[in-house]
């Protein structure tokens, strides 16, 4: 093979040829800061940025003014959740989350553990399912915040969002939602949803990387978080500083294109997915499924290959994109902390693998992926020693 197969859409995604077209002018034709609308440069770009604000907002049934733009998912996950304790004029409280979630929300909250906040991580089950009800029993009159994600990262498991947003809304606290691999995958509505402030990442949805959004459903949003960094008064002077024009006009219109197909979109994928584990498992019958049997992304498989050591899989498997685990801890000795906290024992964590079907992946991407997948499964199996362990050469550690 020649041609890399790209199946790792769920680390990152290229931008869509649409969304290039739109940002084009606005790096050498439209450049003008839209914080000066004092002339028709600043004032254009300032027109684009609501126009992307309005787009970002209508894709997730949100009003515009709600949200603030950022560098990213990660920024946005650190906003909501050290912006809402921030603001808590009171001693240290309490947080809920997951296990689960992505290391940009579980960090700032052990950060927030270190300074006297008591954290409670909540466990999954084997499907990588938070039940809402274990929820509800971790809220205490000390809770400030929940963050649950909207979908698994790594396994593609679908939180009950709604639910959980009930449970927060009837006792009182506000709920952050990751919906970073959410966007242009599975349908969002933050009214719906009963979610008080949700993270988005353009990068994972056919936009360009650097540039995300938190969206926050309250008015008063100086009264429900606190700002991370200080400077002008952009963004409602939640996120101060020269707004990334280009960028935003590139999520705002990649925004649109995801909400506007979203469900025949999903529809495609599922059938991918579909079709790339069949073959798959005919190569490999002992293969174990990871994530929740229906309740999934659609283009997300999440699988494990008992026996098969990871790194040289990976090593093998160079014209295939895959991932193995997080991308933002790909490389680590540690198996995934996503599947060890489903009860995923670390030999098959460290030999599972994502595959992340995107827009771009045709029938024929399927069929050349699983046939390769195939034939580095039989390399691999051909060098398993008696103990189960690799002979021949050492193990060779490749980034993905």
């Amino acid at each position: 093979m020649s041609k890399l197969i790209y199946l790792d859409n769920n680390s990152t995604t290229p931008v869509d040829p649409v969304v290039f077209e739109a940002m084009r002018p606005y790096f050498t034709e439209w450049y003008g800061n839209p914080s000066n609308q004092h002339h028709s440069a600043g004032s254009r770009a300032a027109r684009a940025v609501e126009k992307s604000r309005a787009q970002v907002a209508a894709a997730i049934g949100a009003e515009p003014e709600s949200v603030i733009f950022t560098s990213g998912a990660t920024e946005s996950n650190n906003l909501a959740i050290l912006g809402v304790c921030s603001a808590r004029r009171l001693p240290p409280g309490h947080i809920v989350t997951s296990a689960i979630e992505h290391k940009a929300v579980i960090e700032p909250c052990r950060h927030l553990e270190a300074a006297g906040w008591k954290v409670t991580l909540l466990r999954a089950d084997s499907h990588g399912l938070v039940d809402w009800r274990s929820v509800e029993d971790a809220i205490t009159p000390e809770t400030a915040l929940v963050s649950i994600m909207a979908a698994n990262n790594e396994v593609g498991t679908i939180q009950p969002i709604t639910q959980i947003g009930e449970v927060c809304q009837r006792r009182g606290v506000l709920f952050h939602c990751d919906a970073a691999q959410a966007l242009g995958r599975i349908p969002i509505d933050v009214g719906l949803w009963n979610v008080d402030l949700l993270s988005l990442s353009a990068h994972k949805a056919y936009g360009p990387k650097g540039i995300g959004a938190l969206a926050v459903q309250e008015r008063r949003t100086s009264e429900v978080l606190t700002p991370l960094c200080f400077g002008g008064g952009q963004e409602s002077g939640i996120r101060p500083g020269t707004a990334a024009v280009p960028n935003i006009v590139g999520f705002g219109t990649a925004a649109e294109l995801a909400s506007a197909n979203v469900f025949e979109e999903s529809a495609r994928l599922r059938l991918l997915r579909q079709d790339l584990l069949s073959m798959t498992k005919s190569h490999c019958p002992d293969l174990v499924i990871h994530g929740h049997p229906a309740n999934s992304l659609p283009g997300l498989l999440s699988v494990g290959f008992p026996g098969v050591n990871g790194d040289e899989f990976l090593f093998a498997l160079r014209d295939v994109a895959i991932s193995q685990g997080a991308a933002c801890t790909a490389g680590s000795p540690e198996p995934s902390h996503v599947l060890t906290a489903m009860g995923i024992g670390y030999d098959l964590a460290r030999s599972s693998f994502r595959f992340g079907i995107g827009r771009f992946t045709t029938q024929e991407d399927i069929k050349q992926a699983a046939t390769e997948v195939a034939r580095v499964l039989s390399f691999t199996a051909q060098r398993i020693g008696p103990s189960g362990s690799f002979i021949g050469n050492g193990s060779k550690r490749r980034n993905s």
